[in-house]
């Protein structure tokens, strides 16, 4: 079991993640003001994070670059989960530390695949 940090600013989407995470036997934890990623992150401990893009201030791209600048979380795997479908978003993630990329609307098995991959990675 893993225990990941969902930052999406739609609660219908962290909802529905917390529950397919549950189902995946993961503890999942969401926030859905992107400001408070860090402060969330300290009191979790995630194993893994899943980041939307497309948020108020912060925007996905720049809490990536802070997660990333904080040593805690240099190494803590960053999945994006967006509807950003283009080249130049996905250049930029992962260009500010993003391990992934997942475009909305996307298939569980997928989420779950990219989350087995790299839950062991982070050593």
């Amino acid at each position: 079991m893993a225990k990941i940090l969902i930052v999406d600013d739609d609660v219908h989407a962290t909802t529905l993640l917390e529950k397919v995470l549950a189902i995946k036997g993961h503890e999942a934890t969401s926030v859905n003001e992107s400001a408070e990623t860090i402060q969330v992150a300290n009191s979790t401990s995630p194993d893994l994070i899943l980041l939307d893009l497309m948020m108020p201030e912060p925007n996905g791209f720049e809490v990536c670059k802070m997660l990333r600048a904080d040593p805690n979380y240099a190494k803590i795997p960053i999945v994006i989960v967006t509807a950003m479908d283009d080249n130049e978003s996905k250049e930029t993630a992962y260009g500010a530390g993003a391990n992934d990329y997942l475009i909305k609307p996307f298939r569980i098995d997928a989420l779950a695949q990219a989350i087995e991959a790299l839950i062991g990675q982070t050593d």
